[in-house]
């Protein structure tokens, strides 16, 4: 479960660091870039609810198994892009390659572990596939240095395959000795009445609401922005962005890993809460300290990135909602907030960055909306009506 959600990350974050090189070889301009990420995740956003079906019919195994194929054809999509719109297509298909990655990891974990024991095996999962987000960074621009970001991306389809072939060897839907019920075969309009259900069921929207941003915010700045934010403010060529995204991507696990920790010592609900006002205090000051020093830049953007491991309770308290038939779907239905946010946020920021113009004064403009965009969703997530956990 940690390979294939670590190359859902890598190919979610391979944009940020050559986003130069892509930039002046197809000629596209920071909304464009924006829309690279965007496009991966509008993919996961059109698949979810066809993934919360298949995750409940077909099981785990299979259905990523077979996106797999379309994941792979996806990265090699993007490595022979010869214009803008081309890239952003092989985005899309990537992105649908990878639709179920995280979902399978929060459906077979909670077969296995219930209560803390699921934000343990989550935060664990979702911490080692950081290696993902690692490899994205500095051993990415490393690559492309050497074969170009070309064979960078072809090099990630090829360890795709090996991955893909792995999780069908080894992936189980179910722990030893347990059988799921067998569920007879749903018409169109019986999924289309059980997504209503879900979308009724109490306590949704108190979770969407700060689910559609807690991610999305690191997401925008480790996968796509902090490393254009570094080239044209701090100055960092490839390796220097790479070494900085390394440090950002290396605090994330470490985020996850302590999440326990602390929900342990503070419980879920201010867990959650501490974690996001961290954030936007981070981003306040980033947005308001004029001349940002680079030692300073690097210590605020990696703060952000340990303190973005609120999504594991989400994602559990989300879980928690719904009867077994209906994880798959509801799960997806929580991941969709996750899947919107990432898509709108970076797109949002590079048309506030391209209207405000490239340099420190766009991208604070940036970081203000990344702010303002976590506070709003806290304030959901703190007020809204609370549901109860399912039988």
């Amino acid at each position: 479960m940690s390979a294939m959600t670590a190359v859902s990350q890598f190919h979610r974050a391979a944009v940020g660091v050559v986003a130069p090189e892509l930039a002046a070889e197809l000629g596209l301009g920071p909304t464009a870039l924006g829309s690279a990420n965007t496009a991966f995740f509008m993919a996961l956003l059109v698949a979810q609810l066809p993934v919360g079906v298949g995750l409940d019919r077909i099981g785990p195994r299979r259905l990523v198994a077979w996106l797999t194929i379309l994941a792979v054809i996806g990265s090699v999509a993007q490595a022979l892009a010869q214009d803008g719109a081309q890239f952003l297509a092989a985005r899309f298909l990537l992105g649908l390659g990878c639709a179920a990655s995280f979902m399978s990891a929060v459906v077979l974990a909670g077969r296995w572990h219930a209560g803390p024991g699921l934000t343990k095996a989550m935060s664990g999962i979702f911490a080692w596939s950081q290696v993902g987000i690692l490899a994205a960074g500095a051993p990415l621009a490393l690559m492309s240095g050497l074969v170009g970001w070309r064979g960078a991306y072809l090099i990630s389809a090829g360890l795709t395959v090996l991955v893909g072939i792995a999780w069908w060897r080894f992936a189980a839907d179910t722990p030893p000795g347990v059988t799921m019920p067998q569920r007879p075969k749903e018409t169109l309009k019986e999924v289309l009445a059980g997504q209503f259900v879900v979308w009724k069921t109490p306590g949704l929207l108190r979770i969407l609401s700060l689910h559609c941003v807690a991610y999305a915010v690191m997401a925008t700045l480790l996968t796509l922005w902090a490393g254009p934010y570094l080239y044209d403010v701090h100055g960092l060529d490839a390796t220097g962005r790479g070494a900085v995204l390394l440090a950002m991507g290396l605090t994330v696990p470490c985020g996850q890993l302590a999440l326990p920790f602390f929900e342990r010592q503070l419980g879920r609900e201010r867990t959650v809460t501490a974690y996001a006002l961290v954030v936007i205090a981070c981003m306040a000051t980033l947005a308001t300290w004029t001349g940002v020093p680079l030692w300073a830049a690097t210590l605020l953007l990696m703060t952000c990135c340990f303190f973005s491991a609120s999504p594991i309770i989400l994602v559990a308290q989300g879980r928690a909602l719904f009867p077994e038939h209906m994880v798959g779907r509801g799960i997806t239905t929580v991941n969709l907030g996750q899947v919107l946010g990432s898509a709108l946020l970076p797109a949002a920021v590079g048309a506030a960055v391209a209207l405000v113009g490239v340099g420190e004064t766009g991208y604070r403009v940036g970081f203000v909306l990344l702010g303002l965009s976590l506070a709003i969703g806290l304030a959901g997530y703190r007020w809204l009506p609370r549901g109860r956990p399912a039988a």
